[in-house]
């Protein structure tokens, strides 16, 4: 539809009035903006076995106090997990998948059954990349694996179908095929928008997730397991993230309609392009991005600081003064995602001569905090998330950056295949919140009379 400006100019300034609602009807009706307390915690719409983030405690007045960051799958700590991944040198993230589906561990012979189902499953249906994704290519990955995960619903016999078996079924062969997806999806993107050569390779059902996409992205389908065995670490840490982030919760409320497995996928990594949720790697990136194409030299802290108070001032990089990586919703004291992603970082600036780089990042998380107070007079406990050093770990593995926010999705998708099953077995019920309505009545006047 080709809209005049003038059409635009002279509807859209009625449009924002017309949906403007005075800030103080929200305190007249207590409602939580956001789905979140005064203190900013979130307000509980659920119960989950699925995964538990703990950011603080609450005190005996409701308040929170500030604590160190933990996070849990299905009860087990995610340190011990990586810690034991790390320690073992082998790979997690198919562990992973399975504790969240199934919610428990797996045995060596049941992890092996499950590695083996997911590497049958890697190879997407037969004309799907040239009919679904070369013919239609996006600017934006995410959009188009929103619009992918939609059109398996038509490659699938069996589609609607939610029982928790045909779901199980389903859920299996989306995290299989999300490698597939996003490098697909990336590879259209560069031959059509990016005048690059288009590479299609073919998954190798011997390798896990990680391998896989680094073998598809790449052009020539080659990488180190040291560089594999990182990837697949970023993979655990976004696996899942509790019932209340922003995707998971959108799963649970398109579940709870009844619908298909394909469109509360869709509607979850709709949710996760956000640049609120998991779309702020790539601030984090396109920050660092704007420091080094304005500092002369990234390693004097004089000439850092002084951007970065810039960029608190929204004199500089995208304007909004905010420094990203740094903060969280739940996180008071430390986010343990990006604690351990910290220590993989370093080794793999140390391996790959990025140690400088490293010294960038490492500046901004100590320091991005006592400036922030400073220059916005506000005291606020502002860990380093986990967006802060996974931009440097996708960049030191030469992953670009459009690809940031879709192997987040890549990993994620366990933690909604969970929440999803989760919802059909002990939801039952549609949410449906209450809205207050603002606007007053009014009578109706015929078109003459207006």
């Amino acid at each position: 539809m080709d809209l005049s400006k003038d059409f635009m100019t002279d509807f859209s300034f009625d449009m924002i009035k017309n949906n403007k609602i005075d800030a103080a009807f929200y305190n007249k009706w207590d409602v939580k903006r956001g789905l979140r307390n005064a203190d900013g915690s979130g307000v509980v719409v659920g119960l989950t076995r699925v995964g538990d983030v703990h950011g603080y405690e609450t005190g005996g007045s409701g308040g929170k106090i500030p604590s160190d960051g933990k996070l849990f799958f299905r009860g087990y700590d995610v340190e011990d997990i990586v810690e034991n991944c790390i320690s073992e040198d082998r790979f997690g993230y198919e562990e992973v998948c399975y504790l969240l589906l199934f919610g428990a561990l797996p045995d060596r012979g049941q992890l092996r059954s499950f590695e083996k189902q997911l590497g049958r499953q890697r190879e997407l249906p037969s004309g799907f990349i040239r009919d679904m994704i070369l013919t239609a290519p996006s600017h934006s990955i995410m959009n188009k694996l929103a619009r992918s995960v939609l059109a398996l619903y038509s490659y699938d016999e069996n589609p609607d179908d939610t029982s928790i078996d045909n779901v199980l079924r389903q859920s299996i062969e989306l995290i299989s095929y999300f490698p597939a997806l996003i490098a697909a999806g990336y590879q259209a993107k560069r031959a059509a928008f990016d005048n690059e050569s288009l590479h299609i390779h073919f998954p190798d059902p011997e390798r896990g997730t990680a391998e896989t996409i680094l073998g598809l992205i790449r052009a020539a389908n080659e990488f180190t397991d040291f560089e594999a065995k990182i990837l697949d670490i970023c993979l655990i840490l976004h696996a899942e993230h509790g019932g209340g982030n922003n995707s998971s919760f959108t799963t649970h409320v398109v579940t709870s309609s009844g619908t298909d497995t394909y469109s509360a996928i869709a509607a979850a990594v709709g949710s996760l392009k956000g640049p609120k949720h998991g779309g702020a790697n790539i601030e984090v990136i396109n920050m660092i991005k704007n420091i080094r194409e304005n500092i002369a030299d990234p390693t004097d802290e004089r000439l850092l600081r002084d951007y970065l108070v810039r960029i608190l001032k929204g004199e500089a990089n995208d304007g909004s003064g905010l420094i990203y990586g740094l903060g969280h919703a739940v996180y008071t004291v430390s986010d343990p995602r990006a604690t351990l992603l910290k220590g993989m970082a370093k080794k793999l600036a140390e391996q790959k001569g990025l140690l400088d780089d490293f010294a960038l990042y490492t500046f901004i998380e100590e320091e991005g905090p006592r400036l922030y107070a400073e220059y916005k007079g506000v005291e606020k406990l502002m860990p380093a998330n986990v967006d802060l050093y996974s931009g440097f770990v996708y960049k030191a593995l030469n992953i670009p950056d459009e690809l940031a926010t879709p192997i987040f999705a890549a990993a994620r998708i366990a933690g909604w295949c969970a929440h999803r099953i989760e919802e059909l077995i002990d939801g039952g019920k549609i949410m449906r919140p209450a809205y207050i309505c603002v606007q007053p009545h009014t009578k109706y006047l015929p078109i003459a009379e207006r």
